[in-house]
């Protein structure tokens, strides 16, 4: 993006007020293990080891990382390109408060990190999860407009805190397994992704709302 296209967008988007990381959510972040990547991670716990060219310490290797990491509290950030799991929700414009629809499953290469074990998949296969749901105050300058283009621009990212507990699986579409890992989600801090500011915070099942 060039400066002229960043100036435009800077005034259809205008900035929240600059505000540090919600304390509650600081404390679980700096108590948790760094996580150098979702998909390398959800394919060792996982640990699928069919097939003839399987190593054949794969499933002693996976076992061994899944004692390492169950019920041990991890950190990851989901950037803006990867954020499809967060949608914009309603918008008032009398008040200007908001809503933003969390998608509940984390995509990492074939595997899928979820709040809990998808009990279905949706006419594409796809594992169905209810939304956890985060509210917010917009600035005086925002609009309903606004707040969709800072969602169809790709404008947001998520930090997230979890506890990985367990392996699921699901019929796949066509035949075979689908596989993912049932985690309990700690905490979810939704922040606009060119200020870092608080948009909401899903915190121990509860919308936390912006700081």
């Amino acid at each position: 993006m060039n400066r002229f296209l960043a100036a435009a967008f800077a005034l259809l988007v205008p900035t929240l007020a600059l505000a540090d990381v919600d304390s509650r959510f600081a404390k679980l972040r700096d108590e948790s293990e760094p996580l150098g990547g979702l998909g390398a991670f959800l394919e060792k716990y996982v640990g699928e080891c069919d097939g003839a060219l399987v190593d054949p310490q794969c499933k002693q290797q996976a076992e061994a990382f899944r004692k390492k990491y169950t019920g041990k509290r991890l950190y990851m950030i989901v950037t803006e390109d990867d954020a499809g799991m967060l949608s914009a929700g309603d918008f008032n414009p009398g008040t200007n408060e908001y809503t933003i629809n969390i998608t509940p499953f984390f995509a990492g290469g074939k595997y899928g990190l979820s709040h809990g074990a998808p009990k279905k998949t949706d006419a594409q296969g796809n594992p169905v999860m209810n939304y956890l749901v985060v509210s917010g105050t917009a600035p005086d300058m925002w609009n309903g407009g606004t707040f969709q283009r800072v969602f169809s621009t790709r404008g947001v990212r998520a930090q997230v805190v979890f506890t990985p507990q367990s392996v699921w699986t699901l019929p796949k579409k066509g035949g075979g397994k689908i596989y993912g890992v049932n985690a309990r989600i700690e905490a979810v801090l939704v922040t606009e992704g060119r200020t870092g500011n608080q948009m909401g915070l899903w915190l121990n099942g509860k919308d936390a709302g912006a700081k």
